[in-house]
């Protein structure tokens, strides 16, 4: 918030510390300022005020009184005088009826009849927009002048806009009714639902409560008597109003702050005052006030001994005791080293003994508490299984050129159906805050791929200018569904491992490897992909392309999946390159992780590549292709990779082409051309034994 240094001034009879030791002073003591810029004759502070201290500090006179805290200067008393008529009472002029207690926590109003609205003094007017207000009439100037110095906003309304034939004026605080409408100050028409708070008359809403006056009972030039709001509404309504209106204003900025509810009197009879010293009047007898639960003062014990065993510094009583009073709290004695503290209303922040521990220690400096080595001996604290494995798989991804996404947990709803999730399984949010986000995700797979869709542009830039295509991302974290257990459904969630490699050409190969790579780096061997087939109980899986996808294996144990994205996904998700992806159950990974490696040395003996390539149908999978070379090639086979796959024009109707990479090599010695060759036709023959297969050459 911005203030005045002026005007912080005007609340103290001696000279405050110059602008930019005082903006130091705050910031060591009480909260950073941001900006200090001098603006005329006066200089400017932008204190970024906490919300915890926003119900009290959102205001020059809750500032003021820090800084009379950090300096040691003493606030002048309040100097105002309401000059009230008793020829005009307030209750002849205006009724107030609150529908709920808790919507309205406080309403006060009074009338001032014979005012003169006009212009605004200059000196207000500065202060005004000193603090980014601009200057409206000498009514509406006087409501934001005393909110920006007291904290509380304010209203002004027209009586003979609300009276009918000179009447008592009716004013309801009501939720709003169902498609009722109000058009702004600004002249902007708000449609309001049943949740919404509003300050209404017989004839329908007058503002939005809390946030924004109305065009009907505005001040103008020719308002004669005016009625006066100062009132207290539920935060979290007004919040809520607020955020889905998209309506902030300073009034409800304070309003969400929860504001301290006896200030509604105070700054009304402050505004009153101002009013008849700006725009003369005369002032009705006595107040309307309904306020149905009083907000009462809260005490707490405090032992002065666990103040400087929490701060680690010896502070003396006595100055535990003034820091306190200093800021507003009434200090008792109750025991030897206890205090009984009385917490002012305003102060809504302070709950707990600890509270009066952070005020005590902030105004006594934290410069002042010296750094102190501890004194008992520090234990390395257990390693923590889930970080150390999680830590080494995001490592090893990284080493692979991947980027760690972090996505939203929620799944928009239109994204459900494209990937076939189960209704049933899906975890629904009872109070969702985006209507169109209202179930958790079951998968991190639809928002990578959404991830890719947002970087298209990326990949098509690269593949016009002939450049590496290619994005690769993963991301490990939770997931949620429903499982149904003894008839019931039950909650549940586990940690996945997904990653997607996108735009490239032989992806499906270049996964393999890597879940060679992240697996051997977790500590798991004898990795590899069998062929998978999607039954009807397995729906979740429809994600994958029916033809290349497997499952990923180490011994006989199923680790998670790997396969491209169906072309019936990614029309969906409106993905234009082919993707794929893998999935790891990862809490069911991390029970065969180990860090106990088994040394295997650099390979002395060179290797020998050959290349292959196999005709086939074109429901033919991938996975029964590799098994087969893999299990023809042997111990000999060192590795094998799928470098092209080809569905073109040029290939019979029915039939797809892998063009496959091999690669022998031997421990302990030099292979000889003849036995790669010989080794090379064996797998021929595995091949060919399929009569649907056909080696080309």
């Amino acid at each position: 918030m911005l203030f005045s240094y002026n005007w912080l001034q005007e609340f103290f009879p001696k000279k405050l510390p110059a602008p930019d030791k005082l903006s130091e002073l705050l910031t060591m003591h009480f909260m950073e300022v941001e900006e200090l810029e001098k603006k005329g004759k006066d200089w400017v502070l932008n204190i970024d005020v906490l919300p915890s201290r926003g119900g009290d500090c959102l205001n020059h006179f809750g500032a003021a009184k820090e800084c009379g805290v950090v300096t040691g200067l003493k606030i002048k008393p309040e100097d105002y005088e309401v000059r009230e008529n008793p020829e005009f009472k307030t209750k002849n002029f205006v009724k107030v009826q609150t529908n709920n207690k808790e919507d309205c926590r406080r309403y006060t109003t009074r009338a001032i009849v014979g005012v003169r609205v006009g212009p605004t003094p200059d000196d207000i007017k500065e202060k005004l927009e000193a603090c980014g207000l601009q200057s409206i009439n000498n009514v509406v100037d006087a409501t934001n002048y005393v909110m920006l110095e007291m904290g509380q906003p304010l209203h002004a309304f027209d009586y003979d806009k609300l009276a009918k034939e000179g009447k008592q004026a009716s004013i309801i605080v009501r939720r709003a009714k169902k498609g009722e409408k109000i058009l702004s100050l600004d002249q902007k028409e708000y449609q309001l639902n049943e949740s919404d708070l509003v300050i209404a008359d017989p004839d329908g809403a007058l503002a939005i409560a809390g946030i924004k006056g109305g065009r009907r009972a505005e001040i103008d030039g020719n308002t004669k008597t005016i009625i006066l709001e100062s009132a207290n509404f539920d935060p979290i309504l007004v919040r809520k109003t607020s955020g889905r209106l998209n309506l902030r204003t300073d009034a409800s900025w304070r309003f969400e702050q929860n504001l301290d509810p006896n200030l509604a009197d105070i700054a009304l009879e402050r505004v009153t005052s101002l009013i008849q010293e700006l725009a003369g009047g005369e002032v009705s007898t006595g107040i309307a006030d309904i306020y149905p639960k009083k907000f009462l003062q809260r005490k707490l014990k405090l032992r002065l001994g666990y103040v400087n065993s929490l701060l680690g510094v010896e502070i003396p009583e006595k100055k535990m005791i003034s820091i306190l009073q200093s800021l507003g709290f009434g200090v008792k004695a109750s025991a030897k080293g206890q205090v009984v503290v009385t917490i002012p209303t305003w102060r809504q922040d302070v709950n707990v003994e600890a509270d009066l521990v952070e005020e005590i220690g902030r105004v006594y400096g934290l410069e002042n508490i010296k750094p102190v080595m501890p004194v008992s001996a520090l234990i390395p604290a257990k390693r923590n299984e889930n970080i150390f494995w999680e830590n080494l798989a995001k490592n090893a991804l990284k080493e692979a050129a991947f980027f760690e996404t972090y996505n939203y947990i929620l799944l928009p709803n239109d994204q459900a159906p494209i990937f076939g999730f189960d209704p049933k399984r899906l975890v629904e949010i009872k109070n969702p805050v985006n209507i169109d986000q209202k179930y958790l995700r079951p998968s991190l797979i639809p928002y990578l791929l959404g991830n890719v869709k947002n970087n298209q542009l990326l990949l098509d830039e690269q593949a016009a200018n002939k450049m590496p295509v290619g994005i690769k991302i993963f991301e490990l974290s939770k997931v949620f569904e429903t499982v149904q257990k003894k008839g019931k459904g039950e909650y549940k969630e586990r940690r996945m491992l997904a990653g997607i490699i996108a735009g490239g050409e032989n992806d499906f190969s270049e996964a393999k490897g890597i879940i060679e790579f992240v697996l051997n780096s977790l500590g798991i061997d004898d990795v590899w992909f069998d062929s998978y087939e999607a039954t009807p109980e397995n729906t979740r899986f429809e994600i994958w392309h029916p033809n290349i996808c497997a499952e990923i294996k180490s011994g006989d144990t199923e680790l998670g999946f790997v396969g491209e994205i169906s072309p019936k996904i990614l029309n969906g998700m409106g993905v234009s390159h082919r993707a794929v992806a893998f999935d790891f159950d990862f809490d069911e990974l991390q029970k065969y992780c180990t860090d106990i490696y088994q040394y295997r040395p650099i390979p002395k003996f060179p290797a020998a590549v050959r290349d292959l390539a196999l005709l086939v149908p074109s429901r033919t999978k991938l996975a029964d292709v590799l098994n087969v070379i893999e299990i023809a090639g042997g111990e000999l086979l060192a590795d094998v990779n799928l470098f092209d796959l080809y569905e073109g024009e040029n290939l019979p109707q029915g039939k797809k082409n892998f063009a496959f990479r091999l690669v022998y090599q031997s421990q302990d010695r030099t292979l000889a051309s003849q036995e790669i060759d010989e080794l090379q036709e064996k797998i021929i023959k595995a091949l060919e034994y399929k009569p649907e297969w056909e080696i080309r050459k």
